[in-house]
């Protein structure tokens, strides 16, 4: 599948203001491949542009969430060994966009 953002030139996903990027999210609102794109950028650890409808700014705040989550998954809900009988159920790994707060997306 190809994204919208196939047949715009590549710099307006690398703008240098808010403008811009606030240009470059409303071509990635309507794309069916922003969750692939935005994935990608996050595996990879691209740092720059806008990619999968996110800035970079809100790349690094999923990036954190992320990373805070797990932490917080590998701690023990009771420290002291109350829990050894309860086996704490998988949960499925949050979207990004249930990573960011309604005003970042």
């Amino acid at each position: 599948a190809r994204g919208s953002c196939a047949n715009t030139p590549p710099g307006v996903f690398f703008p240098s203001d808010g403008v811009g990027v606030e240009i470059a999210k409303q071509i990635c609102a309507g794309c069916r491949v922003t969750e692939p794109c935005l994935n990608y950028a996050l595996e990879h650890r691209i740092d720059q542009g806008v990619w999968g409808g996110c800035s970079e700014r809100q790349r690094r705040r999923i990036l954190r969430r992320r990373r805070e989550l797990a932490i917080n998954a590998a701690e023990p809900a009771f420290p002291n060994g109350d829990d050894a009988l309860h086996v704490p159920s998988q949960a499925a790994a949050p979207t990004w966009s249930g990573l960011l707060s309604r005003s970042e997306v």
